[in-house]
């Protein structure tokens, strides 16, 4: 089987070498093996629409969804407003804001004056291990963040929810309150290391029906990945959230730091021919379209 058209739930681009005016900390020297992704500096350069058509040339890549690129927390409408106008940007924007920030209803209402801005992200990866965390603290622990998540309603908002399984279910208690926020679940769930944590937090999640999953970002929850290796993670997490709440995504050009684009494209279509011509469809572009109203 082949894929017959692909809606790219989760792509970055940026411009470094000339936007002087949105920063990228994460791309900026002196890199370093240490952290979650380890060095980031075969991706610091800049990544415009015709690199990722490039890197996606082979497969019918219709539509695509920008998700936040980790600019400096104080350029993210700056980000938001060039993707807007870029020429053969993205269809759809998922833009930063802090949502722990007590000011982040201005930034929310600023946003969505981009017509393509469809939902937000902000990344809450917190471990333990300190070289898995992405941050000093978990910021459930915060009831600011609650809040804040809370306004996304009042801005027809979804969530682009990044965290670890160790956070699921103060997730799912956050998310449950706000039936009227779609929520996406980044990357897998991302299970680094508890198995059974994750598979007990994804069933959770997943018992609230405006909770979706992404399948991507492979390479950050085993760099060195295979077919073999990642199938029953894959497969699993479409049976726990069913094809009509799965979206694969390619996670261009960060996952470019562990594998090729057409490698895991083919992984996908590969593990996936069991399902149905429309359950297929579904996970590689109809359930994008939808949720990220497109």
């Amino acid at each position: 089987m082949t894929i017959e058209r692909f809606v790219d739930a989760h792509i970055h681009l940026w411009q470094i070498r000339q936007l002087s005016h949105i920063r990228y900390p994460w791309l900026t020297p002196p890199f370093s093996d240490d952290g979650p992704n380890g060095s980031v500096e075969p991706i610091a350069r800049d990544y415009l629409p015709a690199d990722y058509r490039g890197d996606a040339a082979g497969f019918n890549v219709t539509k695509t969804v920008h998700i936040d690129a980790g600019a400096h927390p104080d350029d993210a409408l700056a980000e938001t407003r060039w993707l807007q106008d870029l020429p053969g940007g993205p269809d759809a924007i998922v833009a930063f804001a802090a949502l722990n920030d007590l000011d982040v209803e201005g930034l929310l209402a600023a946003h969505v004056e981009s017509p393509k801005v469809r939902g937000i992200r902000h990344i809450l990866n917190w471990h333990p291990d300190p070289r898995l965390t992405y941050g000093p603290d978990n910021l459930f622990d915060d009831p600011q963040l609650a809040k804040g998540y809370a306004l996304l309603a009042k801005y027809s908002l979804s969530f682009d929810l990044q965290i670890y399984p160790v956070q699921m279910l103060q997730a799912y208690e956050v998310a449950k309150n706000h039936p009227d926020i779609a929520v996406m679940i980044n990357h897998m769930g991302m299970p680094v290391d508890d198995v059974e944590a994750w598979r007990a937090g994804m069933r959770k999640l997943a018992e609230l029906p405006h909770v979706a999953v992404k399948i991507s970002g492979l390479g950050f929850i085993d760099r060195n990945w295979t077919a073999d290796s990642i199938a029953s993670l894959i497969l699993e997490t479409i049976d726990i959230f069913t094809p009509a709440r799965v979206m694969f995504a390619s996670d261009f050009p960060t996952d470019k730091l562990f594998n090729g684009y057409a490698r895991q494209l083919n992984t996908y279509d590969e593990l996936t021919t069991k399902f149905s011509r429309q359950e297929r469809d579904a996970m590689f572009a109809a359930n994008a379209e939808r949720l990220y109203r497109i």
